[in-house]
């Protein structure tokens, strides 16, 4: 739950920029508070919250608007793309790039225009009345006109072993974005809703045979696009059946040999010679911190005004995955990322055109 402003750290009646701490001749205790880092209250225009493609494409454009944006990273800055080998469909590379890689320039770009980037996770938020008020988990306070939510979402794992250590060398969460690599392979895709069924129904365009595994006997995918994958000659089904291990090869470059299965019925365990595994189980938004200070959905996603990104409180919007349930690529996030930007720095002159009509 978000904490509301009293809850966030206070600096007295002065100034809202970051003050220098007061001089001290004593020599410090080295158990004692004073070799604790001092808070710090940072003022900003406008607070990018998340740096994977929404955020740093929100700040380039935002800084090249005169709005010097304050972005604070997150737990894992550069977003999922950190932990994607090969990215053939961002626009602008003829060969495939590397997802760290793309995000390293992202975040140089933003930073080259005069993007400022603290490595901090926001904790708290109130955003009832302006400045916008958040708080790092270093004790940080972050005061804007604007704020830009783009922490994105989570993609749900199995928890399995192997999985981890073979995202992106065989292991993934997005067909859309990986798929092309399976081109005329056997690939598993597991689960069993609306996820897992349009992510199966595309890589029977692209895969030699697309093996469907579930723990129930049935879908709970809406019932147009089951009809379509069973139409689909080159999927088949394993009912009742649970992955409990991916399984790498012998080779120097880790790769996906196989799964092991377990069905639920017998207990039986074996394996199945796979060369991708989708995961399709549904995704998180990061939003948690913010539910109570903006509409959401029953899944945690941001609402936003159609065709833009503002959310339900003037002058915070919402860009990437955090409002996107359907697309969930770079490129949509990208471009959520501009617009936000465009739309923050709409809002604030507005702002500053009414508190001049005002005085």
């Amino acid at each position: 739950m978000a904490a509301g402003a009293s809850d966030l750290p206070r600096r007295g009646d002065r100034s809202l920029a970051a003050e220098p701490a007061a001089p001290n001749n004593r020599a410090p205790h080295p158990d004692s508070e004073l070799d604790m880092p001092v808070p710090t209250t940072h003022r900003t225009q406008l607070l990018i919250i998340g740096a994977g493609p929404a955020g740093y494409t929100a700040a380039i454009y935002a800084a090249r608007a005169g709005l010097a944006p304050l972005v604070v990273a997150g737990l894992r800055p550069g977003g999922q793309l950190t932990i994607t080998t090969d990215v053939e469909n961002y626009p602008g590379f003829a060969q495939a790039v590397q997802g760290p890689w793309l995000m390293e320039q992202m975040r140089a770009q933003a930073e080259h225009v005069g993007a400022r980037i603290i490595q901090d996770v926001v904790i708290a938020a109130d955003f009832s009345t302006r400045p916008f008020r958040c708080r790092g988990d270093s004790g940080d306070e972050f005061l804007a006109d604007a704020v830009v939510i783009a922490t994105g979402a989570e993609a749900r794992w199995l928890g399995i072993p192997g999985e981890r250590e073979l995202a992106g060398f065989g292991v993934s969460a997005c067909a859309t974005c990986d798929g092309f690599f399976f081109r005329g392979r056997r690939v598993a895709v597991v689960g069993g809703g609306n996820s897992a069924t349009e992510e199966a129904l595309y890589l029977s365009n692209l895969a030699a045979e697309v093996i469907l595994i579930h723990r129930r006997d049935s879908l709970r995918s809406e019932k147009i696009l089951q009809q379509r994958l069973f139409a689909r000659p080159n999927v088949r089904f394993l009912w009742n059946t649970v992955v409990e291990a991916a399984l790498p090869d012998a080779s120097p470059r880790p790769s996906l040999r196989a799964l092991r299965l377990r069905d639920l019925r017998s207990g039986a365990v074996s394996e199945l010679p796979v060369d991708g595994l989708f995961v399709a189980i549904g995704h998180d938004p990061a939003t948690a911190v913010f539910r109570g200070q903006v509409a959401m959905d029953q899944a945690g996603y941001i609402l936003v005004e159609p065709g833009s990104t503002r959310t339900s409180v003037p002058g915070v919007f919402a860009a990437g995955d955090v409002a996107d349930k359907i697309y969930r690529q770079a490129v949509t996030a990208a471009g959520t990322g501009c617009m936000a930007a465009l739309d923050a720095e709409r809002f604030l002159a507005a702002s500053r055109f009414a508190g001049q009509e005002a005085a």
